[in-house]
């Protein structure tokens, strides 16, 4: 189990953020990067699960500076509009500065990867683009991604996606693909959020098995 702990901003802004810690003396360190449901139960286990792997997991709370605090637990079309509301609000240029800092948290550990799920899937892909001292990246499904197609990745990055995603069709994944074609690009036989294992019934048992297993060789090789 982790904790909550506060991370100093760029601009001075206090950023909450979960940190998970190793046993023994950690491998490297991984930023995990929520979805639009806030640092919650799901992305908090995410981070122990890297923990477990040996690496020093922080996972910042990107939604805080619109919506300070929020998260849940609870993916009924209410709490989805409800997540869904900061967007309006959203700043890229203050929610990679919150990556920023968590990154310098993480590299307290040695290498840093960062790994992101839908909005934290874009978040990924930019991170990629702005390096900030970042070694590897592994997203997943990040809606508007294709909006910043030209932000080039600086660092080894892969992607993941389900084939069965309504929000990103696979013409845009193969648009990727194209653009991009030295990057790995896994599709799999899966829905958006497949690797939530919390958020019924899209989750997809075997699609998350095999997708987290390439991200952690992927950071294994990368961050040692």
């Amino acid at each position: 189990m982790g904790e909550f702990i506060t991370l100093p901003t760029e601009d001075n802004v206090p950023l909450r953020a979960y940190r998970a810690e190793p046993e023994g003396t950690p491998r490297g360190g991984v930023v995990v990067l929520q979805e639009i449901f806030g640092v919650n139960h799901q992305i908090q286990s995410t981070a122990d699960r890297f923990a477990a792997l040996g690496y020093l997991a922080i996972a910042p709370a990107v939604q805080d500076r619109a919506m300070p605090g929020f998260f849940t637990d609870d993916y009924s079309p209410e709490q989805f509009t409800k997540a869904r509301s900061f967007i309006g609000s959203f700043k890229l240029d203050q929610a990679l500065l919150d990556v920023k800092a968590a990154v310098a948290e993480a590299a307290k550990a040695g290498k840093v990867g960062v790994t992101g799920y839908c909005f934290g899937g874009m978040l990924t892909w930019r991170a990629a683009h702005a390096g900030m001292g970042l070694s590897a990246a592994s997203g997943y499904y990040g809606g508007g991604v294709m909006n910043y197609i030209d932000a080039a990745p600086q660092i080894p990055i892969e992607m993941h996606y389900g084939d069965r995603d309504a929000g990103i069709p696979l013409e845009q994944v193969e648009q990727l693909r194209a653009r991009y074609p030295q990057l790995p690009i896994y599709v799999y036989d899966a829905d958006h959020g497949f690797y939530n294992d919390e958020r019924k019934p899209t989750f997809d048992a075997p699609a998350a098995t095999v997708a987290f297993a390439r991200t952690a060789e992927f950071f294994a090789r990368h961050l040692a």
